[in-house]
């Protein structure tokens, strides 16, 4: 398996991508991931829960059409 910095923990896009799709694993892989990269706001905007689900949204989105996760905040 090779590394990646765009998907949750390094793992294979197709990995990241059941991981996004499932809320639950989605939202507690996107707040460690944000904290392990230092973004504190992304980490913390993702726990309220309006933010987080159009965080979830957005990173659906983006992990189906850019094959990543949106790394905005």
């Amino acid at each position: 398996m090779t590394k990646k910095a765009n998907d949750y923990f390094g793992l294979d896009w197709i990995i990241s991508l059941i991981l996004a799709i499932i809320p639950f694993t989605s939202w507690i892989c996107g707040i460690v991931t944000r904290f392990m990269e230092g973004k504190i706001l992304a980490g913390v905007l993702r726990i309220i829960p309006f933010f987080g689900f159009v965080i979830w949204v957005v990173d659906l989105v983006c992990m189906i059409t850019k094959k990543s996760i949106w790394r905005l905040l």
